[in-house]
């Protein structure tokens, strides 16, 4: 089973609902940190690195001894990662999302494709939690090559949380895709009701069997529960607004480690994601 805590928002306590749902489970789990522009699961994960891997997306080289500057190529990439003006053409490294069709339509085979790093992967151990995370580097301007790399590392004998981006955009797409839950986390605020609203669109749009986690439940407003409510959405578990989780989050600690019936909690969670995952099917 992969199943993705993803929001509309930041700041709703995705991480925090995502390490901890991870620590309250009785098996071997697997936990992707596809939050690949700020990964912060492993500040909560107390685990030695165990290995770092580079991730690079092939971007076009072009030979001017035999490119007559025809422009097929600029003709074909419709990211404008690769521009000729009746020259030589020039290549936008940052732009390209690495498909290849440059050098495929190329007459001349005037271009090859080098690696371009992007940023890297590493892996951690805590326990019985695998730690996976991918960090873009500084100045890369695509998430997706690096959160599919993230991805493929999956073990499909073993259950996987993947913790998303937050948002709609293409990052966050990228990771609930091929996933059989995904887990909405929001706050009761306007704020948050209102980005709760797109993504609960997008999901839809995935048809993905999908649920709501209403975190600090009772600092706000019932609009979110109103609004759960005529849309027939499930609210998996609601989270109360407690001083002492926001203390141990200060910390880096595991709120369901700290808290022994917090974790009871996150177990309600599984068992409810497991029930209406098997429903859906």
């Amino acid at each position: 089973m992969i199943i993705a805590i993803a929001s509309g928002k930041g700041g709703t306590g995705k991480t925090t609902v995502a390490v901890n749902l991870a620590y309250a489970f009785d098996c071997e789990i697997q936990l992707l940190d596809c939050d690949v522009e700020e990964p912060n699961a492993q500040l909560f994960l107390k685990g030695a690195p165990l290995a770092t891997e580079e991730v690079a997306i092939p971007v076009p080289q072009i030979d001017e001894s035999l490119c007559d500057g025809c422009g097929e190529c600029s003709r074909f990439c419709e990211y404008n990662a690769i521009v000729s003006f009746g020259t030589k053409p020039l290549v936008f490294a940052d732009m390209c999302h690495g498909c290849g069709g440059c050098m495929k339509v190329c007459p001349h085979r005037a271009i090859r494709e080098i690696d371009n790093r992007i940023g890297v992967i590493e892996t951690f151990r805590a326990g019985k939690i695998s730690l996976i995370q991918g960090r873009l580097d500084v100045g890369a301007a695509m998430a997706p090559p690096l959160i599919r790399a993230v991805k493929r590392k999956i073990d499909h004998k073993t259950p996987a949380i993947l913790d998303a981006p937050p948002g709609t955009s293409c990052p966050v797409i990228t990771t609930l895709r091929e996933t059989d839950f995904v887990a909405l986390v929001t706050e009761p605020t306007p704020f948050g009701l209102n980005d709760l609203i797109l993504t609960v669109e997008a999901v839809r749009e995935m048809h993905l069997p999908f649920g709501i986690i209403i975190n600090r439940a009772g600092s706000g407003d019932e609009r979110v529960n109103s609004y759960c409510t005529a849309e027939q959405i499930p609210v998996l578990l609601e989270i109360p607004d407690d001083r002492r989780i926001a203390e141990a989050y200060s910390r880096g600690e595991l709120i369901g480690q700290v808290f022994p019936e917090y974790r009871r909690l996150f177990v309600t969670i599984i068992n409810n994601i497991i029930t209406r995952s098997n429903r859906s099917k």
